[in-house]
């Protein structure tokens, strides 16, 4: 089969978009497919290397952080890949590479499987000072993008249900975006743990929460910061792994709070070294309510590292309370779980289940069968879905 990713977001951007991208087409390569992706350049020249088209674009950030807008796509690009014809179109993102997937199928007669990774209900700060008209806004956009699909794939129950309520009425498909997970399978010895945690600054016999991403406004790492500030264990220091627009807003608060020293932010770090960070914590937190998938639960899971999360419906599967973490609703819920996640016999087995689990369920792998399944339905063909 040949297969079209398109997405507006690729390398060397680096996002849970991006990461799904490129693990989905690496293993859909592995079961006998060809692959092509059709993306964004960072500038307005249009190139191609390998198998990945970069079609020109401008800055779009003011839209939504990140974004770019191509203003013309018809070009001997376009037409490079009508002539390859491939058999489907995996879109993954809703602007400018959406309409080049649009137009390429309707040329080709071919159908489009969209996955919906972002729910933008939950950044219309960014473009409506209304949150109620804002959602208005996003459900008749989101209606009007995937009419022209023929299928939807959502990473999570919480996403298949904001579709329905928005009007949606495609097939929607749950299947969880998988992780190469053999990037998190390190094993650090506590002398090796503790020589770097000391190289950045943690010393001592501390206990270490992370969290790990985009320092964005939706991520509300606020909360994090206010319940680490009023926890009675004074042993605990949070390594914030990530950059972005909210980091002096949140350095601010670090120092409102008079945590300083309790606080680590690590800045932008190299995709390869993220799996460190995490052998070197003890506890993954989240207050976040804006995630479609959570990549980063799974990968702190994998790295044998038990998560401790503001319950949220796209965590349904991920974090099992008392299994590999908790689901926390207020500050004493999360003071009450933290203290019994880190009880020295019991943090060995939550490590235990979170990397067990995390390897049998949310393999690249399981993904890719999984998404081939919603290939050979929407192509009119009969095919059972692996388990």
């Amino acid at each position: 089969m040949k297969v079209l990713i398109t997405t507006d977001l690729y390398i060397p951007t680096i996002n849970g978009v991006v990461t799904s991208v490129i693990n989905l087409s690496k293993e859909l390569e592995k079961l006998g497919h060809e692959v092509r992706i059709l993306t964004l350049s960072q500038n307005n020249i249009s190139y191609k290397e390998k198998n990945v088209t970069y079609i020109g674009s401008k800055n779009a950030g003011k839209i939504y952080p990140g974004a770019r807008f191509a203003l013309t796509f018809d070009n001997k690009y376009i037409e490079e890949i009508i002539n390859w014809s491939p058999d489907i179109i995996h879109s993954q993102c809703e602007l400018s590479t959406f309409r080049m997937a649009r137009n390429i199928a309707n040329r080709l007669h071919i159908p489009i499987v969209h996955t919906y990774h972002t729910v933008y209900e939950d950044y219309t700060h960014y473009f409506s000072p209304n949150k109620k008209l804002g959602r208005k806004i996003v459900a008749i956009f989101t209606r009007k993008i995937l009419e022209n699909v023929n299928s939807v794939i959502a990473p999570t129950e919480k996403v298949k249900s904001l579709l329905a309520g928005y009007g949606i009425n495609k097939d929607i498909y749950v299947v969880p975006t998988g992780i190469d997970l053999n990037r998190f399978n390190l094993n650090f010895g506590e002398d090796e743990k503790q020589k770097i945690k000391e190289q950045i600054g943690i010393s001592g016999n501390y206990k270490v929460l992370i969290t790990v991403g985009r320092l964005a406004k939706e991520k509300n790492i606020e909360e994090i910061l206010f319940f680490v500030s009023k926890l009675k264990d004074k042993n605990i220091v949070l390594l914030i792994v990530g950059d972005g627009p909210n980091r002096k807003a949140l350095e601010n608060y670090v120092n409102k709070l008079g945590i300083r020293e309790k606080i680590l932010f690590t800045g932008m770090v190299l995709p390869e070294e993220v799996p460190k960070y995490y052998q070197l914590s003890d506890v993954f937190v989240s207050a976040s309510n804006s995630e479609t998938q959570g990549l980063t639960y799974i990968e702190s899971l994998a790295s044998g590292v038990p998560a401790l999360c503001k319950r949220d419906p796209c965590l349904k599967g991920v974090i099992k309370d008392g299994i590999n973490g908790w689901q926390y609703d207020s500050f004493e819920d999360f003071s009450q779980k933290l203290e019994y996640i880190l009880d020295s016999e019991r943090h060995v087995l939550l490590k235990e289940n979170a990397r067990r689990g995390a390897w049998s369920d949310f393999s690249s792998e399981a993904f890719a069968k999984k998404v081939e399944y919603v290939y050979k339905h929407a192509m009119g063909l009969n095919y059972e879905m692996a388990q």
